[in-house]
């Protein structure tokens, strides 16, 4: 099935608003105005958005970077992906990693990472079943 995927254009808060839902899932932590306000930081970073439409709601989103790394080049990073819980096994989410890799090509990219959480082993078989690696542990410290 062919997935219309859209890209969020930056400033456009209504549509941002509307990728929440699907956020919200996966950062529990933020509400909408969280969310709106740090979303907008990230874009004037070069934070990008992409997202899939069902029946007028948006049912999976990606935010994505492309960054230049010593490690691995040029690198299209994918800060989140994520599927509405109640649309998971609908190929959304694949569509939008297999679309994310095109364009990853298409940028002249040497690369494409993600982190992923321990717990999420759907999006691991994801990631693995379109050519992923675990590659790294990545390692945080709270300030």
């Amino acid at each position: 099935m062919e997935h219309n995927i859209k890209i969020l254009e930056h400033g456009d808060t209504q549509q941002l608003k509307a990728c929440f839902r699907v956020f919200a899932s996966l950062r529990p932590h933020l509400d909408e105005g969280a969310f709106v306000s740090q979303a907008g930081k990230q874009q004037a970073e070069g934070y990008n958005i992409a997202y899939i439409e069902k029946e007028g709601q948006v049912v999976a989103a990606a935010g994505y970077r492309v960054a230049h790394f010593l490690a691995w080049g040029k690198v299209l990073y994918i800060d989140d992906l994520i599927t509405h819980p109640d649309e998971i096994r609908q190929g959304f989410g694949g569509a939008i990693l297999g679309w994310l890799i095109e364009q990853a090509k298409r940028m002249g990219c040497d690369q494409v990472h993600l982190d992923t959480g321990h717990q999420r082993h759907e999006a691991h078989r994801l990631y693995l079943n379109h050519g992923f690696r675990l590659a790294s542990h990545h390692m945080s410290l709270e300030l």
